[in-house]
């Protein structure tokens, strides 16, 4: 690459603000009520014998933990992989559906197709290959599990309660053919479904998920990009993701 095309990359990437929308992955994440906490151990952490500085450790954790990627595979037979996602629908121009005040309300409020319709009157059609991120306001309840899941009884799924996206907006977006749809709480079902509807609307049509999102009271309504990143777990269902917005 020449100095001058390393030059316009850097300009490119200092005129934008990143936002990191990922929790950190630590001994407070919290796992869904069936699934073991992530776990981190020092393998070695000190000086060594000569002098020298040496750190090195081990961590175990689900592949649906924390913010992470729910691969089509997740609830779709046959459906990719997380490391057979393409890169390009990974790094995506993004938008966001504001229902806070909705989910302040009511916990169990789910995105409506009255809310994408609202969305799209005033911000125009959402297109193919867009990531659709739903704002709830649930990341201020992280990392206090029975507020955010709604229980905090080890394998109490039956006891959750948060918001969500609902079967007739998960319709539309599947129709819009976008590439992702994130949400800042545990699952883009919410967390009464028994039937995990959306999961398998989304995956089903190849789309993956984005859960456990934060900060996403810091991103516009629409004109950033979105890059999320989960480890490249060949066979993986899901994967713990660093996502971040590149804002304008």
């Amino acid at each position: 690459m020449s100095s001058a095309n390393s030059g316009g990359c850097r300009s490119a990437l200092e005129a934008g603000k990143l936002v990191d929308l990922t929790h950190s992955l630590d001994e407070h994440s919290i796992p869904w009520p069936s699934d073991p906490p992530f776990s981190w151990k020092a393998e070695s952490w000190g000086r060594t014998g000569d002098g020298d500085w040496y750190a090195a450790g081990f961590f175990s954790t689900p592949e649906h933990i924390g913010t992470h990627i729910d691969a089509p595979i997740h609830f779709a037979e046959g459906g990719m992989r997380v490391g057979e996602i393409p890169l390009d629908r990974l790094v995506a121009p993004a938008l966001v559906v504001d229902i806070r005040d909705a989910c302040s309300r009511d916990r169990d409020y789910c995105l409506g197709a009255e809310d994408l319709v609202g969305w799209q009157e005033r911000c125009g059609a959402i297109g193919r290959g867009e990531i659709v991120l739903v704002r709830t306001g649930w990341s201020r309840h992280w990392p206090d599990r029975g507020a955010y899941l709604g229980t905090d009884r080890p394998d109490d799924e039956g006891g959750m309660s948060f918001p969500g996206i609902g079967v007739e907006a998960a319709v539309m977006l599947r129709d819009c053919r976008v590439s992702g749809v994130g949400i800042d709480t545990a699952g883009v079902d919410y967390g009464k479904s028994k039937d995990f509807a959306v999961h398998k609307i989304l995956n089903g049509a190849g789309i993956f998920h984005l859960e456990n999102l934060t900060s996403l009271e810091h991103l516009p309504e629409t004109g950033f990009t979105l890059i999320a990143l989960p480890l490249k777990l060949a066979n993986g269902s899901g994967a713990p993701a660093r996502v971040v917005a590149v804002l304008p």
